[in-house]
């Protein structure tokens, strides 16, 4: 379970999984057949840095054992 602090610091949204698209990171929420929903994380300058909190996300993932992990989106 990954559970995320949006940028703005908002929301803490539990998220199934954690996609790019351009310049922004969504996290999606749900999914069904046809549909899915999700949520802006972080807007960032650039699709690189995006592509970078993706793998932070990813190398915390890897460094939890089990059960819930926790994750900031950070600012720019």
């Amino acid at each position: 379970m990954l559970w995320v602090l949006t940028q703005n610091k908002r929301s803490l949204v539990n998220v199934k999984e954690v996609t790019v698209k351009g310049k922004t990171v969504e996290g999606i929420i749900s999914r069904s057949f046809f549909v899915y929903w999700s949520r802006v994380l972080g807007e960032y300058d650039s699709h690189e840095r995006a592509m970078d909190v993706v793998k932070q996300i990813h190398k915390k993932l890897e460094g939890e054992a089990r059960g819930s992990t926790a994750f900031s989106m950070p600012d720019m």
